[in-house]
């Protein structure tokens, strides 16, 4: 059986130590995906929409970089790190936004949480800037596509 990694012997919550791992580079890439209403979509037919708050998907990349920077600050027990790289890639796939967010650092922890956090925030930032057309909006998902280094190598391509 599996054991939660934030929990120490005696079940209490605790910070995993990673005092005995491997340096290595590690990447992850997460989506989020916000799905827009046909006159939203309209809207950004001649590029990003200029709102009072700013474009909106540059406005949403500036925010999930921010996220990104903040994760160790947002999810207890998450080790704060020293990120090397954090970039966006929005773009629209018929009445859905899709964002990735892919983190890298060479470290002994991973950038899982980094990369969801800043993907997670940047649909957020989208929702909230396009609520004044509609409030019919939906964040249908967030889920980790890619990860590498570390122990395990995950991808998943859908």
């Amino acid at each position: 059986m599996q054991d939660f990694s934030h929990l120490d012997e005696q079940q209490n919550p605790s910070m995993v130590d990673v005092s005995d791992k491997q340096i290595t580079k590690r990447t992850a890439t997460a989506r989020s995906i916000v799905v827009l209403t046909p006159e939203i979509v309209a809207q950004f037919q001649q590029g990003d929409i200029y709102t009072k708050k700013g474009a909106v998907f540059q406005t949403a990349i500036i925010a999930g970089t921010m996220g990104v920077k903040r994760t160790a600050d947002l999810i207890p027990l998450c080790h704060p790190i020293g990120l090397e790289s954090c970039k966006f890639d929005i773009r629209l796939q018929g009445l859905e936004v899709w964002i990735e967010c892919t983190c890298t650092i060479t470290a002994k922890t991973g950038v899982e949480m980094e990369a969801l956090t800043g993907a997670s925030i940047a649909a957020l930032t989208i929702y909230d800037m396009c609520k004044a057309f509609s409030h019919e909006l939906i964040i249908k998902e967030t889920k980790l596509l890619r990860k590498t280094g570390g122990k395990r190598t995950i991808g998943i391509e859908s």
